[in-house]
């Protein structure tokens, strides 16, 4: 009995420690690579934050206190995750070899980040809908799975020092280099990304790439502009803070566009035409900005959700064409994402919670649902 009682113990304290391993390694490859797919890591992990801390945690500019807490919480889950899989489930998984730790974390991974997207977070026990629809599921999935694979350590992690079999001590031996040689590459790339350095262009339609990066950067700065007076003068506090995180998106989205744009194209970014900007779906003429602006208080906020679920209609509209093109494909996987981010802040200023919320963001990951 007390050896079964050490041996339990010192399975728990492999578990945590090898938590600790996986979410650290997850938490830097998502800030390193997240701007390689069109993610802005500031706003997402802000959108993290919400989770526990609500509203809280949203403004036009994520603050360090909500990209901390952002951190923290994702340490916190995949921590747990950890925990859940060596430590409840040890009985089957501890005395596992690595390559078949291997092969069973990444279904875990798939099955975690569905638990998360699809019920922990929008219903119990945090009833928080803004994460589900703002981020598709497959954001969540990567994430996972770069903690996943850190999993095999547990074979080195569960025996004291110098005990472990051999052949397990040279198999982590060479995940351990993998992994450090991962993180090496990625910020190498990351370094010269934030310099204006990103890996070339890779589509076969550069007109149709540049005509969506001009389109959607000018699109998303009237959205910006029309959020900013939503920010501002919405009467609901929950619509506010929706507005800010509208502003903080879209102004991360854009920062990437021009990035890319003088990575890529090597040139400064042309403006678009007033007759591009009349015929993009959802651009708001001047007299519609003025009437949102003018707007009575007690009709702002249902003015407001108006003109802006038509503005983010269009950007949907622009971003599944962009989708289902040739294009680059980090171009199109950031379309994908704008397309289900915006489809979602139509469903939050319209109030969807609970189940619907759930619903609506697997709707909107496989289709334009707005128009």
């Amino acid at each position: 009995m007390r050896f079964a009682g050490r041996q339990r113990r010192s399975r728990w304290i492999a578990a945590a420690e090898l938590g600790l391993i996986s979410s650290t390694f997850s938490t830097l490859v998502s800030q390193l690579f997240a701007a390689r797919i069109g993610r802005d890591a500031a706003v997402d992990w802000m959108t993290v934050a919400t989770i526990p801390a609500r509203d809280w945690a949203l403004s036009p500019e994520p603050s360090w206190s909500a990209i901390l807490a952002g951190i923290a919480f994702h340490q916190w889950a995949d921590f747990s995750w950890a925990l859940v899989f060596f430590g409840v489930l040890g009985r089957w998984t501890a005395d596992l070899r690595p390559r078949m730790i291997l092969l069973l974390a990444l279904p875990w991974a798939v099955f975690s980040s569905s638990a998360e997207w699809f019920a922990l977070v929008p219903l119990i026990p945090f009833w928080q809908p803004l994460f589900t629809l703002q981020q598709p599921y497959w954001i969540g999935l990567l994430v996972h799975a770069s903690s996943a694979v850190m999993y095999p350590l547990f074979a080195r992690l569960r025996w004291r020092r110098g005990h472990a079999p051999a052949r397990d001590i040279l198999f982590t031996n060479a995940w351990i280099t993998g992994a450090l040689a991962a993180v090496v590459l990625v910020g190498t790339v990351a370094l010269f990304g934030s310099h204006g350095y990103e890996p070339p262009w890779m589509g076969r339609d550069r007109d149709a790439d540049q005509t969506y990066i001009r389109h959607m950067t000018t699109h998303h700065v009237q959205g910006i502009e029309l959020a900013r007076i939503g920010a501002e003068h919405a009467q609901d506090p929950h619509l506010r803070k929706l507005a800010m995180l509208m502003v903080a998106s879209q102004a991360g989205e854009n920062r990437i566009f021009e990035n890319w744009w003088l990575s890529w194209f090597d040139t400064e970014m042309p403006d678009c035409s007033t007759e591009e900007r009349a015929a993009m779906p959802g651009f708001l003429t001047p007299a519609e900005m003025r009437q949102v602006k003018a707007a009575p208080s007690d009709r702002f906020d249902a003015v407001f959700v108006e003109a802006m679920s038509r503005h983010h209609a269009g950007a949907v509209r622009m971003a599944d064409q962009m989708w289902g093109s040739r294009g680059d494909p980090r171009l199109r996987i950031m379309a994908h994402a704008i397309r289900h981010e915006q489809q979602g802040e139509i469903a939050l200023m319209h109030g969807v919670t609970g189940l619907a919320a759930v619903a609506t963001a697997f709707r909107n990951m496989f289709a334009d649902n707005v128009n």
